[in-house]
């Protein structure tokens, strides 16, 4: 080396070390974490560290229908700096224009068991309350990865730790392979499932890294993730990983009975070419065969009252006994169906008193429909067809569930049951959506400003968001969120508006018109 050349290396030296440290100037270090698997890198994103695709499960690529193995661990520092892959499936589609901001679609994998982390320390000791969501989509679309979910400013607003997650779904998740399955498949009705309680063993042993407290840690969800944090009630293998629960325009008091479990799969079977019972044919299939069957078969695949896994339906005939001890917060919009019917079925908007009969008939089961429709009609006299039509398939198939969950889990006389009641209404386009299906994904995570195509970004959503996000803090942090529990004799219920307040059994003339009918059974979308 030459003496120009050591000297210009000398140089550098002397002025690098009077430099400021790294990231003082610029870019902070990029976050590490390490977890029982090895060490992830991940990214800082408005002074919050977050850990994208951390794995928490092995790929069940090759072991399709069988329950989940913890990761291989791996040397060195994995990058957690991208969303990982998402459970196969068919397009959820759009909502109707209302989902196109939160779309952050990823690539389909059987290698899917993937979650993400929001934190706003690490390492620090600074058990924070954990929020972990279940993703909507029914049991059969979906990702953790969506925009809506982004955990930054809930993580910055209530000094929290959000994961989200992925796992498996329809037929990958849920694919009932009867009771006379091999043992290795004996679990395959509930194997989506299974999955979430791998993530949430990953959070019991790892989350105290990321500055979060295993034993403060509450699980929610909307639609099909509420229907997941309803069942997960119910399952011995969850118990002790989740201190609190809350559902979402998803209560889901019932699984498949075996016997429904086996009819969708001999449905799908059919679509897909295969013997129903030919285990060995269902798993050398290729995904994308599979995936082309669901399309055509449109079958209903969710959890399996299989007497293992979930040996019990899980709220009925009552709320499950393994899960007494853990509080609820059970809730809907006002208008849940305005997505639900009306994103599938453009035309609901355009009823007529002339149609409306027999659009509503679905939701009039086991009651007097023309009586049921001229009581709606009087009880809000300026109403058009559509609204009528929303409404009543609204108290019928999600309002009803979700007072009939809270009243159950009530009499058990364990921990308390909390019921909320969204009433803001959006004012994207021109208001026709009013208060639909998800509308509290943006509102509850404090994420207006992601959610333009389904809230809007005015001061009246950021006001809602803000008494909606600090209700959902303050529950994760104490198991309370601010209001009095519900109870059949006050029915006491925070109504979310631009000024929130709580009232005692709302729209009682709706829930009494429909007080002793069975469920309506509906599909859900997100």
């Amino acid at each position: 080396m030459d003496t120009l050349h050591r000297r210009g290396l000398l140089a550098a030296a002397a002025i690098s070390a009077l430099m400021p440290a790294a990231g003082a100037w610029g870019a902070a270090p990029p976050p590490v974490a390490a977890t029982r698997a090895g060490r992830v890198r991940g990214v800082q994103v408005d002074g919050i560290n977050v850990f994208r695709g951390v794995r928490y499960g092995a790929s069940t690529e090759g072991r399709r229908f069988q329950p989940p193995k913890p990761p291989t661990p791996w040397r060195g520092v994995a990058d957690a700096l991208e969303f990982g892959a998402q459970s196969p499936q068919v397009s959820g589609g759009d909502g109707g224009g209302l989902f196109r901001s939160w779309a952050n679609p990823q690539p389909d994998s059987e290698d899917c068991l993937f979650l993400n982390v929001w934190t706003p320390g690490l390492g620090d000791g600074g058990r924070r309350p954990v929020m972990v969501w279940f993703h909507g989509g029914g049991f059969s679309v979906g990702s953790g990865s969506s925009h809506g979910y982004d955990g930054v400013r809930l993580c910055k607003r209530g000094d929290v730790v959000v994961v989200t997650v992925n796992h498996r779904l329809n037929v990958f998740g849920y694919g009932y392979m009867g009771p006379s399955a091999a043992s290795e498949l004996a679990d395959s009705g509930n194997a989506g499932n299974l999955d979430m309680i791998l993530a949430l063993r990953w959070v019991r042993d790892n989350i105290a890294e990321f500055g979060g407290d295993p034993g403060n840690v509450m699980i929610f969800g909307e639609s099909g993730g509420g229907g997941k944090v309803s069942t997960l009630m119910a399952m011995p293998a969850a118990a002790g990983l989740f201190h609190r629960a809350a559902v979402q325009s998803g209560s889901s008091l019932t699984g498949l009975t075996p016997e429904e479990a086996s009819e969708s799969m001999r449905k799908l079977a059919a679509a897909c070419g295969v013997a129903p019972d030919d285990a060995q044919a269902w798993r050398a299939l290729p995904r994308e065969q599979l995936v082309a069957g669901l399309r055509k078969a449109a079958v209903e695949l969710r959890p399996v009252v299989d007497g293992r896994a979930l040996p019990r339906h899980p709220f009925t005939p009552d709320a499950p006994e393994v899960s007494r001890n853990v509080p609820m917060l059970i809730g809907t919009t006002k208008d849940e169906m305005t997505l639900l019917l009306g994103g599938r079925v453009p035309s609901s908007f355009r009823a007529t008193w002339d149609d409306l009969p027999a659009r509503a008939a679905p939701f009039l089961a086991d009651v007097d429909g023309p009586e049921t429709i001229a009581a709606f009609r009087r009880l809000y006299p300026d109403a058009r067809p559509s609204d009528i039509l929303f409404t009543i398939a609204t108290v019928r198939a999600t309002r009803k569930a979700a007072i009939t969950q809270a009243e159950r889990k009530a009499a058990q006389e364990g921990a308390p049951a909390y019921m909320y009641l969204l009433n803001w209404e959006t004012p994207v386009d021109g208001g026709r959506w009013k208060s639909p299906h998800a509308l509290d994904i943006a509102l509850m995570f404090d994420n207006v400003a992601k959610s333009v195509s389904m809230s809007g970004d005015s001061p009246e959503a950021q006001k809602v968001a803000d008494a909606m996000s600090d209700a959902w803090i303050r529950f994760a942090r104490t198991g309370d969120p601010g209001w009095a529990p519900y109870r059949p004799d006050s029915r006491a219920t925070m109504v979310f508006d631009v000024e929130s307040r709580v009232v005692n059994d709302p729209n009682r003339e709706e829930r009494l018109m429909f007080a002793d009918v069975p469920l309506a059974r509906v599909g859900s979308s997100r």
